[in-house]
């Protein structure tokens, strides 16, 4: 089978191929990936030059590029990852999430339509639980949750899930889809919470914390999440909807205190050193102040277990950055300094 896989050089999708190119064999996997500022062909080094895996640079939102893969590649499945993908990027500019969320996710659809009946089988599109909005200090989301997204980025992944529902039931084709909660693990670019944090402390270095901390997020080790997914590919339901979470609930200031521990335990510095780097920053504008998933549909009907626990996944995550110091050096760019510096300037 050919298995396109969208954005398969970023976080999510790099460690997916990983995973996925040498355990499937009798699958040839196409990545097909625009190689913007969080992508890196540096995460995907350990299958580059497998038989069952090739590079396409495509960008999705160009409708004739995209038209043009799908009639040279003929996949019969799609496993959607690209998106851009952070809020506080969302705020500055949204228009990108707009082009490569809304209108990338549609000329995917189109193309996919566009194959010979019978030749598509599945589109998997891989989502947030961002577009449910915000909970309050109980309950759970669920796949039957109202959508009630807060930033340009979760109302353009909402609106990329009503699209693939809304071709399933219009036109037949065969969706399904996931909701997953906060990722970390290996290949993250550092603007997200966990790697700015462990690199900041790595390096003695401000540790930037939102508002007083107090935001909830539920924790998932993205390993965990590309089984989670393989498993709805294989069992779930066509035209389902499963949320993928880890119930791992941390406020962010724990998450970023159990950082400096685990840190300070490597480098053999007092944790308190670390602590003390913490700076509170002005918050984020309509920052959700919580969200925690029920994972119950995506164990019950597809096998999903967690492997990782949020302390477990989060020791290998610090661990892997101290030894990637390469990695590191290579996507701590210009550009990655200036996003940062526009990013936090004035929020003190």
């Amino acid at each position: 089978m050919n298995i396109l896989v969208t954005g398969g050089a970023g976080f999510i999708g790099s460690n997916f191929l990983n995973l996925m190119v040498p355990r499937h064999p009798e699958h040839r996997f196409i990545n097909v990936d625009k190689l913007t500022y969080a992508a890196n062909l540096e995460n995907l080094v350990g299958i580059a030059n497998r038989d069952n895996y090739r590079l396409e640079r495509v960008d999705i939102a160009d409708a004739e590029a995209t038209s043009d893969l799908f009639e040279r590649t003929r996949p019969q499945m799609v496993v959607h990852f690209a998106a851009e993908s952070h809020v506080d990027r969302s705020i500055h500019s949204p228009e990108t999430f707009i082009q490569t969320n809304i209108n990338g996710t549609f000329h995917l659809l189109e193309a996919f339509r566009a194959l010979p009946k019978g030749h598509a089988q599945l589109f998997h599109h891989v989502s947030t639980d961002e577009v449910y909005g915000s909970l309050g200090p109980t309950g759970l989301f669920v796949e039957e949750t109202p959508y009630d997204p807060s930033s340009p980025y979760s109302a353009s992944k909402a609106s990329s899930d009503h699209l693939v529902r809304a071709y399933h039931r219009t036109y037949g084709l065969p969706v399904k889809i996931t909701n997953c909660s906060n990722n970390y693990g290996p290949y993250q670019f550092p603007e997200k919470l966990i790697p700015l944090m462990i690199l900041n402390a790595l390096e003695g270095k401000p540790l930037p914390v939102y508002g007083r901390g107090e935001n909830v997020r539920d924790w998932l080790y993205v390993d965990d999440h590309c089984e989670a997914i393989w498993a709805v590919i294989e069992r779930g339901k066509v035209g389902g909807t499963y949320n993928v979470g880890g119930k791992n609930e941390k406020k962010n200031l724990d998450v970023v205190h159990t950082i400096c521990e685990l840190v300070a335990q490597e480098k053999g510095v007092p944790k308190q050193d670390l602590l003390s780097l913490i700076k509170y920053v002005e918050d984020r504008p309509g920052h959700d102040l919580r969200y925690a998933i029920d994972p119950s549909k995506v164990m019950r009907e597809c096998g999903f277990s967690p492997k990782e626990n949020f302390e477990s996944g989060l020791k290998k995550t610090v661990r892997w950055y101290l030894e990637n110091e390469a990695w590191v050096k290579g996507v701590r760019s210009g550009s990655y300094r200036d996003w940062i510096e526009k990013n936090y300037a004035g929020r003190s």
